[in-house]
């Protein structure tokens, strides 16, 4: 078994048994970014079908030399004049960060017959370096992409201000998960998932309501350079 097989295997067991302390089920998204293909295929090869990707040229070559069984997940930042190409390769969007954004998203995809599921960027620390709504905006906003007919709104997403340790990480996770209730409570219906959780604190992301965890690290090593 290769390294990667085993880390992979490794990393599943913690994501299940850390799902269990939760009472939920979790997804493990494989973060494949920088990797080549032949690497991203050892996981494959190892079951794996989930991976995500941040940058649409590499992700096009991807695509095209993995088994077209494959789920893929765009994780990056977006710009509109690739939402198209994104949208025909990815149907799952982690990183919708406007309400003007997700209404280009919403027009596009209508253009295009798909219904892509997003999950909404939350800048949760409020980080002047991140993009992402604050919460006031998106309390502001819920009703306006509530209405977008062609969207399917999967729930929050967010990256912690760096910390330290994985438990530093907790009361930000714990913050997001609130957010979602209120944001539940406030429309009357359900954003089922939580993406939050990578390689240093998965196993707190899902301690504190994360449905998908984004992990490459811990199973690739460390990443390459680009």
């Amino acid at each position: 078994m290769s390294d990667i097989s085993e880390n992979l295997e490794l990393v599943r067991e913690r994501v299940a048994s850390a799902a269990v302390r939760s009472g939920k089920s979790v997804e493990l998204l494989v973060v494949s970014k920088t990797w080549p293909s032949e690497v991203v295929d050892e996981a494959v090869g190892a079951g794996q079908v989930l991976f995500g990707e941040n940058r649409l040229q590499e992700a096009e070559g991807k695509v095209r030399a993995l088994p077209a069984d494959l789920q893929w997940h765009f994780i990056g930042g977006l710009q509109r004049n690739k939402v198209r190409k994104i949208l025909s390769l990815f149907p799952v969007i982690h990183s919708v960060s406007s309400t003007k954004l997700a209404c280009f998203i919403d027009r596009v995809a209508s253009e295009l017959e798909l219904e892509p599921k997003i999950f909404l960027e939350v800048n949760i620390g409020a980080e002047e370096s991140k993009g992402g709504y604050l919460e006031d905006g998106l309390r502001r906003d819920l009703d306006e992409i509530l209405g977008l007919e062609n969207i399917s709104l999967r729930g929050l997403m967010c990256l912690p201000p760096r910390v330290s340790c994985a438990e530093e990480a907790r009361p930000w996770f714990a913050k997001l998960r609130e957010l979602q209730e209120e944001m539940e409570g406030r429309a009357g219906v359900s954003f089922p998932e939580l993406s939050m959780g990578m390689s240093g604190d998965f196993e707190v992301a899902i301690e504190e309501g994360a449905t998908i965890v984004r992990v490459g690290s811990a199973i690739f090593g460390p990443r390459l350079l680009k």
